[in-house]
């Protein structure tokens, strides 16, 4: 059963920085690709970055390439996603995604709040 455990949201000044932390349990984490999503209040949930199972080819929404990366630790079962250059439309629920780089089964977090305001 795919367990996922996002911390690290909270408020930040515009132009700060954040670290995201997702951790896994449950399941053979370095058989699944991982994602951030976020999601705004009225807005619909949007991919922000991806890593594959190994840990290569991250992919970024154009909206945050430059400013966030995305890495794992397949030693630690965890996600992260770095995140500098925050703008007020950063704010979001960030969830974390798992999806078995095979059968596509995926599971969710329940999410951190960002937000980023002054």
């Amino acid at each position: 059963q795919v367990q996922l455990v996002e911390s690290g949201g909270g408020l930040v000044q515009p132009g700060g920085s954040l670290r995201l932390s997702c951790a896994a349990s449950g399941f053979t984490f370095s058989w699944y690709a991982m994602s951030w999503y976020r999601q705004a209040p009225g807005k619909e949930r949007e991919l922000v970055a991806a890593i594959t199972s190994a840990g290569g080819s991250p992919n970024y929404a154009d909206s945050v390439k430059g400013r966030f990366t995305i890495s794992r630790d397949n030693f630690k079962n965890t996600v992260y996603l770095q995140m500098n250059g925050l703008k007020a439309e950063d704010t979001a629920v960030y969830l974390c995604n798992a999806r078995h780089r095979v059968t596509g089964q995926s599971g969710w977090g329940q999410g951190t709040q960002v937000t980023v305001s002054s």
